[in-house]
Parts: C-alpha cells; sequence; structure tokens
C-alpha cells in the first residue's frame, strides 16, 4: 500500500462537493474498526481500491505561497457557495493544521477576493477534542459533527457533547448517518431508539448509510437494506427517510447544514 501524498489539492468530487482535505487517511477510525466506521467506510474502501494506505494519515500542505494562491484561485472559481474539508481524512487528527490552513483561505479570500468569498464546511468525528485556545477561531466555519446510533456509547456521548459545546462559537450541525433499524431484531430496536433521540436535536442534517451485502449489520439482520438510486446509478443502503436527498450536491436544500 502506498502513502497518500502530503500535497494539499482542491478535488470535485462526483456529487459537484468541492474538498480541500487537510488530512487523507483515518488511523483513528481504522484502529477502531479494519474496516473503518460501521464497517464499511466508503472513503476507506475506495482508497484501498486504489492502493492507498487509509490506516494511517498524512497531513497535506501548501508546497510554497503560489501553490497556496493557486488553490485559493481555484476555490474563487468553483461553482458552489463552500468547500469541504474532512472527506476522505478527519480534520480532527490535528486541529490546529486544520485550522491553520482554514485560515489561509480566508484571509486570502477576505483580502483579494471579497466578493468571491466562500464558506467552510469541517466534517468531523472528534476523534481528538478541540481546546480552549482553539475554540476564538472557529467563527468563520460550519462543524458538522459526523454521529450514528452505531457509534460505540463513549464516542456517540463525546460527539454530542462536542456539537452542543460548539454552538456558542461557530455554526454547529449534527450530521447524523441514519439507519432503517430491524426493530423486529433486539438490537435494531435499542439502536432505533437513540436514533429517534438524536433527531430531536436542532440544526440536524441526516445522511444515508451505504453498505456491502457483506456488512454485519446486514448479516445479523440488525438494520434493512434496499437497493437505491444514488447519483446515475444503484447501491445498497439503509434508507430511515425517503426524503434523504441522493442527488448532486448542487441540489441538496440543506448545503451541509449551511442553509439550515
Amino acid at each position: 500500500m502506498k502513502p497518500f501524498s502530503n500535497r494539499i489539492t482542491l478535488v470535485k468530487n462526483s456529487r459537484g462537493i468541492y474538498d480541500i482535505d487537510t488530512s487523507k487517511g483515518c488511523s483513528h477510525g481504522i484502529a477502531h474498526n479494519p474496516k473503518g466506521c460501521y464497517g464499511d467506510c466508503y472513503a476507506a474502501n475506495y482508497s484501498y481500491r486504489y492502493g492507498y494506505d487509509f490506516s494511517k494519515t498524512v497531513l497535506r500542505h501548501f508546497e510554497n505561497e503560489k501553490h497556496e494562491q493557486q488553490i485559493i484561485e481555484q476555490i474563487n472559481k468553483i461553482d458552489m457557495p463552500f468547500v469541504r474539508i474532512g472527506v476522505s481524512g478527519d480534520p480532527s487528527e490535528n486541529w490546529d493544521h486544520t485550522l491553520n490552513v482554514c485560515s489561509k483561505i480566508a484571509k486570502c479570500n477576505i483580502v483579494l477576493y471579497p466578493t468571491y468569498m466562500k464558506e467552510i464546511v469541517i466534517i468531523t468525528k472528534h476523534w481528538n477534542n478541540l481546546t480552549e485556545s482553539h475554540l476564538s477561531r472557529l467563527s468563520n466555519l460550519c462543524i458538522n459533527t459526523s454521529i450514528s446510533a452505531l457509534d460505540e456509547p463513549l464516542l456517540l456521548n463525546n460527539r454530542l457533547a462536542q456539537y452542543n459545546r460548539l454552538k456558542g462559537y461557530c455554526k454547529s450541525v449534527l450530521r447524523i448517518v441514519s439507519c432503517d433499524f430491524n426493530l423486529q431484531n433486539e438490537t435494531g430496536k435499542r439502536l432505533n431508539d437513540i436514533q429517534e433521540r438524536l433527531f430531536e436535536n436542532e440544526y440536524i442534517i441526516d445522511t444515508v448509510l451505504r453498505v456491502s451485502s457483506k456488512n454485519n449489520l446486514v448479516l445479523d439482520g440488525i438494520i434493512n437494506t434496499k437497493k437505491v438510486n444514488f447519483m446515475d446509478s444503484k447501491c445498497l443502503a439503509s434508507l430511515y427517510n425517503k426524503n434523504t436527498h441522493l442527488g448532486n450536491c448542487f441540489e441538496c436544500p440543506e448545503m451541509c447544514g449551511l442553509n439550515i
């Protein structure tokens, strides 16, 4: 397996979103489950398919001022109102580095291109919590706390606590990875009760769990699955809410929580 490049890039994915990950790989997630979160991490599966070692986190940097300016110019030209950090790596692996990158993007936009300034959305599971000194640097960010009833209790409680903690410092959104739990299954019923409580929070968005037919959650009958249309193809998913957006990101009414 080859390591990820440490050169930061702006990438448009198949759903039309622009990602500028400050790290690639997820050492914390793979340490908890060799297959990634919930036994079916899409980013891990994609990385391994192309020969990258997702178990090792690689921080991504600007090579020099010229490279930094090139990225800023690319951001100003994108056809979306925001860029996203935390797709193929969790920003919480190194908050200092992540916030330094955010500061460079925001500073250049304000000084050089005030009319084209883009929002920054961070998606994180809070493997490492933000320190008190970090909190004053969050005012222009939208932080999505990724959470699921499938999370281990200690992790779930911490993520919920961080989501509430951040409300006073930035736009804090609870990004729920939801499932259609099998209520005839004892574990499924218990997890569904937890999920219902998660949806009682304010400022939430719902994301669907895509799985393989060999996932233990499927084999053990804990979740219900079906083939759904996802972009231009079909995939197996556990769809809790039939109205969850599964198409292009530019058509999404929530915009990763920015429009909530």
